[in-house]
């Protein structure tokens, strides 16, 4: 099976379309936990159906710890053709952390390099320009291969790329909210200077933590058993309602597919030219994520779908 690997951003990095978002390894409570034999077992069918990519960081508990046990005891041991994204948390700390909490983040995905390394957000004390120096120094020092950066926006993007080319280092890709509930991207300016500075998005909560799969439309009784979700904006009934039309015509096109919801939701981002990183809790699920990279919707419901969900920009 082909999975169309891409490059990420102008670098040399080729991931599938989709990698496995690993949250949920280890989650504080939001998802419930899988046991580490399904957690193995999560890895190895994303492996063996063309994900060559799992996403993790610093800020989701033992997460990075979880994956590369469980990789190691999958029998996946110093492959090269796994790559790992983590993330580094500015909350609260300086650029100077960057430097200092290098060796934990390298210690608790051992022996598993880091291939991405991204800041996860905009609120660390210091600059953005401080930050992508420091970002830039690991790269010399052989401790990560690739810079990108989560939730900044086009501005923001656009300090951080300038910032790394002046120390000859690209910024290869922005970890946004992006999905057919949310395409602010669309409209804020964030997509459209990615794609003017050769950086890629990579798509995060791309099923809208489960509001795209249809089955809080098919059963509005599975909402209380969605853990801290429940309580977002989008689980309001005002909004699910708004998405009802939308959840409609994933369903009539993934009968025509013979897929999921999920799926046609997955397949319309990677059809946009983005990552996605969904997560999975079952073999079920990585088994979906992962085939939602072998079809392709046609223009014409692509079209359908970009305007079914016009009101979510």
């Amino acid at each position: 099976m082909s999975t169309n690997l891409r490059k990420l951003g102008k670098s040399d990095l080729i991931l599938s379309p989709v990698g496995l978002g690993c949250w949920q390894f280890d989650s504080k409570g939001y998802f419930e936990k899988p046991s580490n034999t399904v957690i193995r077992s999560i890895i190895h069918t994303s492996l063996i159906s063309g994900v060559n990519w799992f996403d993790t960081a610093e800020h989701y508990g033992n997460s990075e710890q979880e994956l590369s046990y469980n990789l190691y005891h999958c029998g996946y041991v110093n492959d090269n053709d796994i790559k790992i994204a983590t993330k580094w948390w500015p909350v609260f700390r300086t650029a100077k952390n960057i430097r200092n909490s290098i060796h934990d983040r390298i210690n608790k995905l051992y022996p598993y390099p880091i291939t991405l390394y991204q800041v996860h957000n905009p609120l660390s004390f210091s600059s953005i320009e401080s930050q992508m120096k420091e970002m830039a120094k690991l790269i010399w020092k052989g401790m990560v291969r690739h810079v990108g950066v989560c939730n900044f926006s086009a501005k923001q993007m656009r300090t951080a790329w300038k910032a790394l080319k002046e120390h000859d280092v690209p910024l290869v890709s922005n970890q946004v909210r992006y999905n057919l509930v949310d395409r602010s991207i669309e409209t804020n300016g964030v997509l459209e200077t990615a794609n003017e500075l050769g950086i890629s998005i990579i798509a995060s909560s791309p099923l809208a933590q489960g509001i795209l799969t249809g089955k809080f439309h098919d059963d509005p009784g599975k909402i209380e058993s969605a853990g801290m979700r429940k309580y977002s904006d989008k689980f309001s009934q005002t909004e699910l309602k708004k998405c009802k039309k939308l959840i409609y015509f994933l369903n009539q096109l993934a009968m025509d597919y013979d897929v999921t919801c999920s799926q046609i939701a997955l397949n319309w981002l990677i059809n946009k030219g983005v990552f996605v990183i969904p997560g999975a809790t079952t073999i079920k699920q990585a088994t979906e994520n992962a085939n939602a990279m072998y079809f392709k919707l046609s223009r014409w419901e692509m079209d359908l779908l970009n305007e079914e969900s016009n009101i979510f920009k």
